[in-house]
């Protein structure tokens, strides 16, 4: 007898591969299992042209050549490949870098790590919506500022930051643009060229491909950007990380985009209305706000703080029926309030009041009204109990 499992609401988590992706990565188990870098014979050409496709892929995707693609383990280490990299490699040029507070730990870590060895980091507020202000930027260049890197969509409440302006400001000063796009590659389009990036982080299973697969787009031209290694060995990927290619993971990743992004439209289509659906189901209790800009945000992500309910309580309640969070499942297991939340100006309690909806494909009308009106009546159980105590 199969136990009926909770409707998934966590899908800015992580989500599950595609059966497409599945198919496409399983013959490069068994079949194609040469090392890509064994050249002299055919099994490793089999699993170098596995790699170099997806390569292609992927640089499709965002306007990049494949040149510029650089694999990785996942979108942390490409910002600490991207962040860390590009200090140490322009550390005679200048030691300032800038970024913003509600950055993911992915960045602001590495960033921190920075400053025990004499690096300057200025981390920039928001405006309550979450969004940037374009003029902080400006005034916080300094005549050393080597990087700025900012989010393209964050990851606990979905806000779209306005990446093509951030970039422009950059490239009028001769700055390197990084942006952290694992939440937005395959929801929203991508173009380094357009939007000035010059380094992309990007990450394979936030769009139902394989965990423990990522890429860095590194730009090689007008600037050609330099990057100090993180990792030293075989010198695969132009030496810039080495470590034995994981075909199977990047063959996944491929397939994985190419869905993604010929879906793309239909898909933010369905997402966007379904969460719109969920808000105005919320947003009928009272003490129901909304975290984020209300249109500037992805699709599938909705997340709200709740006026006299504890989050970890509401999510002990629904765990059997819904699956969804309070923020960033990296920092789960951290009591403290919400980083990301607290930049908004919420105060301690609204910020660990705090749930993150994250809607995906398998996501369906009947979910939402089933999940609304479960969250609705545990709010309001829950203040029921803390007025009668």
């Amino acid at each position: 007898m199969s136990v009926k499992r909770p409707i998934y609401l966590d899908y800015n988590a992580t989500t599950p591969v595609s059966p497409e992706v599945l198919e496409a990565m399983l013959p490069f188990f068994t079949e194609y299992f040469g090392n890509p870098s064994s050249l002299n014979h055919s099994y490793g050409w089999e699993a170098e042209a596995g790699i170099e496709k997806s390569r292609e892929i992927l640089a499709g995707a965002i306007a990049a050549t494949p040149s510029e693609i650089v694999f990785t383990s996942g979108a942390t280490e490409a910002n600490n490949l991207a962040i860390k990299g590009i200090a140490e490699a322009y550390m005679s040029k200048g030691k300032h870098i800038i970024t913003v507070q509600t950055e993911h730990n992915a960045v602001l870590d590495p960033c921190r790590y920075l400053e025990t060895l004499g690096f300057n980091i200025t981390y920039l507020p928001v405006h309550p919506d979450g969004l940037i202000n374009l003029e902080t930027i400006e005034h916080a260049f300094q005549a050393d500022t080597i990087l700025v890197s900012v989010m393209a969509a964050n990851n606990e409440i979905g806000v779209l930051q306005p990446i093509e302006k951030i970039g422009k400001i950059c490239h009028e000063r001769n700055i390197i643009f990084h942006t952290d796009a694992a939440q937005a590659l395959g929801k929203i389009p991508l173009n380094v060229e357009r939007m000035n990036i010059d380094v992309l982080s990007m990450t394979a299973h936030k769009l139902y491909g394989p965990k423990g697969i990522g890429a860095l787009y590194v730009r090689r031209k007008t600037p050609r950007v330099q990057l100090a290694p993180q990792l030293h060995g075989g010198g695969q990927e132009k030496g810039l990380r080495s470590g034995t290619l994981y075909t199977p993971q990047i063959v996944g990743f491929g397939e994985a985009v190419r869905i993604a992004t010929a879906e793309m439209e239909s898909e933010t289509e369905k997402m966007g209305a379904l969460r719109d659906h969920l808000w105005d189901q919320l947003r009928e209790l009272p003490g129901v706000h909304l975290n984020g800009h209300s249109t500037q945000r992805l699709p599938n992500n909705l997340n709200v703080s709740i006026e006299g309910v504890k989050g970890s309580n509401l999510l002990s309640r629904v765990r059997e029926a819904i699956a969804i969070s309070s923020g960033s499942a990296c920092s789960s297991t951290n009591p403290a309030p919400s980083h990301v939340i607290k930049a908004l100006g919420r105060s301690d309690d609204l910020a660990r009041a705090t749930i993150r909806f994250g809607l995906g494909r398998t996501t369906s009308e009947a979910d939402i009204e089933r999940a609304a009106t479960i969250v609705r009546e545990q709010i309001q159980t829950l203040r029921q109990r803390k007025v009668s105590v």
